[in-house]
């Protein structure tokens, strides 16, 4: 009897890539409900973020994400992030995001940049984080 559908490796392959995929979408939610707590909850107690092009914003822990993010919401209230595409390679989900509102001084913010990850329990628990300020473009010329 021939078999319909995916074979078990590849149904358990898509089933792990769309738990990846999901982990970027509630982390997605949570930063555009403005809820540092929420934000936390989205990684592990002992989540590590890399930033190889800012070593020294490198850390361990949710702890530090509720504090970042309780900062970074102070400064850009009106924060809305997107992700603009994402990819899975093996254990690791690779997005693209843009985060963009006005900060608290009334100027235009904006964020760009890839981020790749790891989840564990439904969490995230790694990163190697690459997304930066997009400083504003000048309307004089050089």
């Amino acid at each position: 009897m021939a078999r319909l559908g995916l074979n078990n490796t590849q149904s358990l392959r898509r089933s792990s890539s769309v738990h990846l995929i999901d982990a970027v979408g509630r982390l997605c939610d949570a930063i555009n409900s403005h809820s540092a707590q929420r934000v936390a909850d989205c990684f592990t107690a002992d989540y590590a973020a890399e930033v190889p092009h800012r070593p020294a914003e490198s850390f361990t822990g949710r702890e530090r994400v509720l504090m970042n993010w309780s900062l970074i919401f102070t400064r850009v209230p009106d924060l809305q992030a997107r992700v603009l595409r994402t990819a899975v390679s093996g254990s690791e989900v690779w997005s693209e995001w843009e985060m963009s509102g006005t900060s608290f001084e009334g100027l235009p913010a904006l964020l760009v940049g890839p981020v790749v990850m790891t989840v564990r329990d439904d969490r995230i628990n790694w990163t190697r984080f690459y997304v930066s300020p997009v400083p504003p473009v000048s309307s004089q010329g050089n």
